[in-house]
């Protein structure tokens, strides 16, 4: 009743793609959060028969679980707790991005780290004027510092300027200090494709792989992306009925003439947001509306005087080039993002991983 289906080898061709774009960069690909609902492990095999330069996640527990998994790439994950053993870092081979005292105090000096600045985001990583401490506790532990990194707001062209500007400042005093950095990296996947200058060695790049687009008020311009997810159900069931027949919760939707509806297996306990009335699904060649409260476990599409049938497939979001519904479009119906939407979605769908 219920299917996401993941083309890997749409992910494998966004990575070869935004390699292509920011070549000679290294591209790290950022599979944190279930590869933003994808799948973690399947993406993270997938972009390793690529032979990705980096993978990234979130915590400690996720970049673990890669490693027991067999995922030997460089690994790299930045949002640690204070009671994270990292022994098991060293354990697993991974690097830490580090962003507290407290953290750059109690890694061993066998981990590789990454020292985040907050150069504007408010978020994770060390103030600017920290750096001199952070500096002298690395020289004097002789620890291993592979990257320096930090995070754009995306607000707007000049804030992120201002940034890369904290960011060089920073980098010039690792650079004083001679601790030799290797990946030096700044942007995601919206830096990634906006500013060439902010590239430095290497860029994060999550959404992008995935083939959705980072910007909420642009297309992607300079390199094609395929969205990587196709989320399915089926038509249960179908009646027709009256002008001022009320829908689901509320009645916040009320038929305006007679009408047919379509009752769609797929509710908010699948990460269809509750309050996207008015999304599109595409069933057969046809876009409908869903309408009225999206409940728990269905929705209903108000399907005007087509035809449809009972097992029909309906098409909760896909890839615009063949006239599907985006979740971009899901996201805009609801207040919210493709990030949150891919993300979310899951619960009792079955998944299927594709090869092209």
């Amino acid at each position: 009743m219920r299917e996401i289906q993941v083309n890997l080898s749409a992910i494998k061709q966004n990575y070869r793609e935004l390699k292509k774009l920011v070549a000679p960069v290294s591209v790290m690909a950022v599979v944190k959060a279930n590869a933003y609902g994808h799948g973690m492990l399947e993406v993270a095999k997938a972009l390793e028969q690529e032979s990705v330069d980096m993978i990234g996640v979130a915590d400690l527990t996720e970049a673990i679980s890669l490693r027991q998994a067999g995922i030997g790439v460089e690994l790299m994950c930045w949002l640690l707790e204070a009671d994270d053993n990292l022994e098991l870092a060293a354990v697993h081979n991974v690097a830490l991005g580090i962003s507290t005292m407290q953290q750059l105090q109690s890694v061993p000096n066998s981990v590789s780290i990454h020292i985040k600045v907050d150069t504007g985001l408010g978020r994770n990583g060390f103030m600017p004027g920290d750096l001199d401490q952070v500096i002298e506790h690395i020289q004097t532990n002789s620890l291993d510092v592979r990257g320096v990194f930090s995070h754009l707001a995306n607000t707007s062209e000049a804030e992120d300027k201002k940034q890369a500007e904290v960011f060089d400042q920073a980098l010039a005093k690792f650079e004083a200090a001679d601790i030799s950095v290797e990946f030096r990296h700044l942007a995601a996947s919206a830096g990634a494709l906006d500013y060439p200058s902010m590239r430095y060695d290497m860029v994060r790049c999550g959404i992008a792989i995935y083939g959705l687009n980072p910007f909420e008020d642009k297309p992607v311009e300079g390199v094609v992306l395929s969205p990587a997810m196709r989320v399915t159900s089926k038509v249960i069931n179908l009646k027709s009925v009256l002008a001022g027949q009320g829908v689901s919760y509320g009645y916040r939707y009320r038929a305006s003439k007679p009408t047919q509806l379509a009752l769609v297996p797929f509710g908010y306990a699948e990460g269809m947001p509750r309050v996207s009335e008015g999304a599109m699904v595409k069933i057969g060649s046809e876009l409908f509306p869903v309408v009225g409260r999206v409940a728990m476990d269905q929705c209903v599409v108000d399907v005007g005087e087509a035809s449809i049938q009972l097992g029909d497939e309906v098409v909760i979001f896909g890839d615009a080039l063949n006239g599907e519904p985006t979740a971009e479009a899901l996201g805009l119906s609801s207040g919210s993002i493709n990030y949150e939407i891919v993300t979310r979605i899951g619960g009792r769908a079955r998944r299927v991983y594709l090869e092209a």
